[in-house]
């Protein structure tokens, strides 16, 4: 089998739980913008903001330092399996105690006194996210995609199905016929809180189904390993760290920078964190991609030929993120009804973020020089230098320029981070990437983007058929070139 055809079949069964799945899960967009306010809807953003930060210390970098140990000569991969488990476990024990305790004047420094259960809720979720990545990886590394993305599927369509009963059935029902069983399940006051609920129970329910990994095996706890884990994970803590800070400060700094009052603020977070939402096809390939490629890289790199395919695989890869940046910008018109009308002032922002993300794609396939190398330290100075980007520009680019300016920000941070890698990646390990054509494709993803606007004025096509033509034109070119690339490497 073709190597690019073996990752990219593992690509596309991951793809069910994170692409398909997730944009199910995206399409709850729509009913949260059409049944909340834009300054509701700014408290859902700024508490997954909060999230993505607590999710990478609630893991500590072991989901990787797994991947790099459980094959490791004279190590059970049981061993290895039971040692980060465990301490992962007993780590978010200790978070969840601890948030207990201080919830109350936690809530008030928040701002949310009157819903303190907002953070007890999220504190329950994001302990057992993270206690249940550590069974996900180990289905990763045992190549069991499909009962991975089964999980992750069924996770989303409970919250999907939870937030539908809850956000649109229980308020109908109640306003026509208030019976006495629905006054136990549904309180009209705790409104926005359904949608913490629902993916609440959604987690619960995902933790059981994995009873499987977290039982069936032989536990143990080995210190001379975990001390080992230890230090090659905790640089992949200020990696994973000083990437949520590139992916979420925004919508955490918006609510305080933004020159507004409170409720305006809070107005602008949850319009820019709607239209982030329009980029998420990209970052969704971008998941399932690095779920496939991460130990995939790292079980191909003894191969004579790895870096060959490395290179290739980053080519390819840029081709079909640059292919979804056209789906969404060229077809605006369409993707803009998935959120209600009053956020769609940010629209501008999508196509700066869809190459932002771009770009993090593309660090992604970069970043394996300092992983394969055990420079994790160096990775993670790349990402600090990617974090001090990312506040210096929020803080001086939000007050002038509002969300737009966040968006900025997040494009040159990732942009800039990839080039660094690329720099650093030459150096420590060296793979011949045809940086002529992944740049080419970008830049013609962008010239055919920009063509439209020009094009529209002077044509007679109607949007959608000129965007169905710049699209095919992509394609066309993209086909002429690389028909011949797909046989390049293959696996003996």
């Amino acid at each position: 089998m073709g190597i690019l055809k073996k990752l990219a079949s593992q690509t596309a069964i991951y793809g069910l739980s994170s692409i398909f799945g997730r944009f199910l899960n995206y399409l709850l967009v729509p009913l949260y913008t059409y049944y909340f306010s834009a300054a509701e809807y700014g408290v859902v953003s700024e508490f997954y903001a909060y999230a993505g930060f607590f999710s990478v210390l609630l893991l500590f970098g072991f989901e990787t330092g797994y991947f790099r140990f459980r094959d490791k000569e004279g190590q059970g991969k049981d061993v290895a399996y039971s040692t980060a488990l465990i301490f992962v476990v007993l780590l978010n024990l200790g978070f969840f105690l601890g948030v207990t305790l201080i919830n109350t004047p936690l809530s008030a420094a928040l701002n949310y006194a009157d819903h303190p259960e907002y953070v007890l809720w999220f504190t329950i979720i994001l302990t057992l996210d993270a206690a249940s990545a550590i069974p996900f990886a180990r289905l990763r590394a045992e190549n069991r995609a499909f009962r991975f993305a089964g999980i992750k599927v069924i996770e989303i369509l409970i919250t999907i199905l939870l937030s539908l009963f809850f956000i649109v059935y229980c308020p109908k029902l109640y306003a026509e016929n208030p019976a006495e069983w629905l006054a136990v399940i549904y309180r009209p006051s705790i409104g926005l809180g359904y949608i913490f609920i629902a993916n609440l129970i959604a987690s619960i329910c995902k933790f059981i189904l994995l009873a499987p990994q977290l039982l069936g095996m032989a536990w143990g706890f080995d210190r001379q390993l975990f001390a080992r884990m230890l230090r090659y994970s905790s640089p992949m803590v200020v990696i994973g760290f000083a990437g949520i800070i590139n992916e979420m400060l925004d919508r955490a700094l918006l609510k305080y920078l933004l020159p507004y009052d409170l409720q305006t603020n809070m107005k602008m977070l949850g319009i820019y964190g709607a239209c982030y939402k329009l980029s998420v096809l990209m970052s969704l390939f971008i998941q399932a991609f690095r779920y496939a490629a991460e130990p995939f890289f790292f079980a191909y790199a003894d191969k004579s030929d790895a870096r060959p395919v490395y290179a290739l695989v980053l080519k390819f890869f840029v081709i079909f993120c640059v292919f979804i940046f056209l789906l969404v910008t060229l077809y605006i018109d369409f993707f803009k009804y998935f959120v209600g009308e009053e956020f769609r002032a940010g629209l501008e922002v999508v196509p700066i973020l869809l190459l932002a993300n771009l770009c993090l794609g593309i660090y992604v396939n970069l970043s394996i020089w300092y992983k394969l190398t055990d420079r994790t330290a160096m990775g993670a100075w790349v990402s600090l230098f990617g974090a001090a980007l990312t506040v210096a520009l929020n803080v001086w680019w939000i007050p002038t320029l509002g969300y737009v300016g966040s968006a900025w920000a997040t494009l040159a941070c990732y942009a800039s981070m990839a080039l660094l890698s690329y720099l650093l990646g030459r150096v420590y390990y060296p793979v011949a990437y045809d940086v002529k054509r992944v740049v080419g494709y970008v830049v013609l993803g962008v010239g055919l983007y920009f063509a439209k606007g020009p094009l529209q004025v002077y044509s007679a096509l109607q949007p959608w058929l000129l965007s169905t033509a710049l699209m095919l034109i992509y394609l066309l070119l993209t086909a002429l070139v690389e028909h011949r690339s797909l046989a390049a490497v293959r696996v003996k």
